[in-house]
């Protein structure tokens, strides 16, 4: 597959026979094995009815307040207003599981599915669960809200929400997951992965600038389909990341969240760095005090 600036930025869309729909991702719109997403709204008493069958799948809130209702159990889900007042609560179900999400407050949330062979317990994780850090150093300084981190009892999702305040980058220095690469002594160095970038922004016109590239490590590139993009998500777009390095940068006076979903070789966030800006890790000398947010 070939892709472009035009096929890595997934737009907004309009869905007469799903009004709830915000913005969708298929593996068959992405080119790539693993990883459905949806970002969906409701309003107060909507209900959105799904199974998972032969996936996995995770629920993260962005605003609102839900009733998850299925086969394995009942659960409270949200609160928070939006995502910069605070983690998101997520919920994990496994494969085979029927249930209905419940508006008791209008809002948002993220629904990602990947396929599964293995049976594992339903996941409900609370704000105060969520381990959040500050990665990078000056202006490569952000949040890391970690909702489904490498460990956790599942399969293959990797879930991470991220906050780059502006002026900072993110995702940088670039690095690569394209390659399942691993050590004489057995230790992963690298995970193949695929990657959705869900975006969100503090103020309704932000928006920020990623690019998407490959080299002559990257697989793609290696069979004559490179990939040179630059894209410029705003409100509710999606980044597709099949292969390749991905940096993000956030433009001033405008705060960027993004909702990560991985998954691929392994349960991992393992990368390479692009050797060629792997340095800039070395010359920071602190860490951006308007982190953290909250």
């Amino acid at each position: 597959m070939q892709y472009t600036a035009e096929s890595l930025l997934v737009r907004p869309e309009t869905r007469p026979d799903d009004p709830g729909l915000l913005l969708e991702v298929t593996p068959e719109r992405a080119g790539w094995e693993y990883i459905h997403f949806q970002a969906r709204r409701l309003d107060v008493g909507e209900t959105w009815r799904f199974a998972t069958g032969e996936h996995e799948l995770a629920l993260v809130n962005l605003s609102g307040m839900y009733a998850v209702r299925s086969n394995r159990g009942d659960w409270a889900f949200g609160g928070r207003a939006n995502p910069f007042t605070g983690p998101a609560h997520a919920l994990y179900l496994p494969r085979r599981t029927e249930f209905a999400v419940v508006a008791k407050q209008a809002g948002e949330f993220a629904a990602a599915w990947v396929p599964t062979d293995e049976d594992r317990a339903p996941w409900p994780i609370r704000p105060e669960d969520v381990r959040v850090s500050i990665r990078g150093g000056d202006n490569v300084s952000r949040q890391i809200n970690d909702l489904l981190p490498p460990g956790s009892p599942v399969h293959r999702l990797v879930l991470v929400e991220v906050y780059t305040p502006g002026g900072n980058w993110s995702s940088y220095p670039p690095h690569k997951h394209d390659l399942h690469t691993v050590g004489k002594d057995g230790e992963l160095i690298e995970a193949d992965l695929e990657e959705v970038y869900f975006y969100k922004f503090d103020r309704p016109d932000g928006y920020a600038f990623q690019r998407v590239y490959t080299d002559e490590s990257c697989p793609i590139h290696q069979q004559g389909t490179p990939i040179d993009a630059v894209l410029m998500p705003t409100e509710n777009c999606a980044v597709l990341v099949p292969e390749g390095y991905h940096p993000v940068a956030s433009p001033p006076g405008y705060t960027t969240y993004y909702l990560n979903v991985l998954a691929g070789s392994a349960q991992s966030l393992a990368n390479r760095d692009d050797p060629r800006y792997a340095w800039v890790k070395h010359t920071y000398r602190g860490v951006d005090d308007r982190l953290p947010l909250y």
